[in-house]
C-alpha cells in the first residue's frame, strides 16, 4: 500500500494569519493517485520541531511532503530541518546557483543565494520555465508554501506517486448512528480489508448519517456496502453513490 504524510510548516498557519490550502488540496490529489494519507501535521518555523515531525511522518508513511519554509528569509528553515533529519549537510546546488546568477546578476546577495541551498544528496527537479526547483531527499519532497507554487511543483512530480486506485462507495441514512451501530460493527468484522467510516449530521442536510466504504478491491468494497444495506431497517437507506 502506498502511504503519505504531510508536514505543513509555518507560524502564519498556526497563528491563523493564513489558512492552509495545501494540506487539503494535496490530500485530494494523493487520493486520486491511490495514495493513502496517514497524517497531516502543522508545525512552526523551528528546526527541532520540524525534524521531530519529519521523523514521525517517515515512521508512519512511505512518502512525506513538506509545505512552506523554503524562501530567503530568517524563518525559512525547512531545508536545514530536512538535512538535519537525514544527517546531511546543507550545500549549494550549482545548477540553481548558476540560474540565480544569470537571472539576478549583481542583485544576488547572500539572502538570495540561500535559494540554491539543498540537503546534500538531494534530487532537484527543475523544468525549463519553472519558477523554482522541487527538492527531494529520499522519500521527502520539499514544496513551497504559496498555493500556486505548491500546486505547480507537485504537478512536476505527481506521477512518481501513482499507485493502485482506491475504490469508494457511500450510503446515506435517515436514521441515527445508534440505530446503525450494531450493523456497522457486523460489517467491519466481516470486511476487515475495507475502511468503513460513519459521519453523522446535525444540521438540515437530507440525511442523518453518511457511511463510506474504501478499499483497493472494488468487488470487496461493493460487497461490504451491500452487506450493510441488507441489514439495516427497511426504509432507513435514503440513497447511495
Amino acid at each position: 500500500m502506498s502511504t503519505a504524510a504531510i508536514v505543513v510548516i509555518g507560524n502564519e498557519i498556526l497563528s491563523a494569519k493564513v489558512a492552509d490550502e495545501n494540506g487539503p488540496w494535496l490530500s485530494r490529489e494523493l487520493r486520486g493517485l491511490g495514495v493513502d494519507l496517514r497524517r497531516i501535521e502543522t508545525v512552526p518555523d523551528e528546526v527541532p520541531i520540524i525534524v521531530d515531525s519529519l521523523r514521525r511522518a517517515l515512521a508512519s508513511a512511505k512518502w512525506v511532503f513538506t509545505s512552506g519554509g523554503i524562501g530567503p528569509t530568517h524563518d525559512d528553515v525547512t531545508i536545514a530541518a530536512v538535512a538535519q533529519c537525514f544527517g546531511r549537510k546543507v550545500v549549494p546546488d550549482e545548477r540553481i546557483l548558476s540560474a540565480l546568477r544569470a537571472h539576478l546578476g549583481d542583485r544576488l546577495n547572500p539572502a538570495l543565494r540561500r535559494l540554491a541551498d539543498v540537503p546534500e544528496g538531494s534530487t532537484v527537479d527543475w523544468s525549463p520555465g519553472s519558477l523554482f526547483p522541487v527538492v527531494s531527499l529520499e522519500n521527502v519532497a520539499v514544496l513551497p508554501g504559496p498555493p500556486v507554487l505548491f500546486k505547480e511543483g507537485f504537478a512536476r512530480i505527481r506521477d512518481r506517486y501513482r499507485a493502485a486506485p482506491i475504490f469508494s462507495r457511500a450510503l446515506y441514512f435517515g436514521v441515527g448512528e445508534g440505530t446503525l451501530a450494531e450493523h456497522l460493527d457486523a460489517t467491519v468484522a466481516r470486511f476487515p480489508s475495507v475502511s468503513i467510516g460513519s459521519y453523522p449530521r446535525f444540521d438540515d442536510a437530507d440525511h442523518r448519517v453518511k457511511v463510506t466504504f474504501d478499499g483497493r478491491d472494488q468487488a470487496e468494497v461493493r460487497r461490504a456496502a451491500d452487506f450493510l444495506r441488507e441489514r439495516v431497517p427497511a426504509g432507513a437507506l435514503l440513497r447511495e453513490d
